[in-house]
């Protein structure tokens, strides 16, 4: 029956599985409406469209 001969250290064991969480850069598409930049399946929060319909009103900047 294999039985480690000592106590493996948290560093050592978690080294092993450190490979294993890198960060990844999101996937990002254009908005058709505003030609900006959002994830996908998700309301574009520049414009307020999804899919071709206005989901979400957006206020108007005024300078004052």
């Amino acid at each position: 029956m294999a039985v480690p001969k000592h106590k493996v250290s948290k560093q050592r064991s978690n080294t092993r599985f450190s490979n294993n969480y890198k960060v990844k850069a999101p996937t990002l598409i254009e908005c058709p409406q505003c030609h900006g930049y959002t994830t996908p399946h998700r309301v574009c929060p520049k414009c307020g469209y999804y899919d071709g319909k206005l989901v979400v009103e957006k206020a108007e900047k005024t300078a004052e």
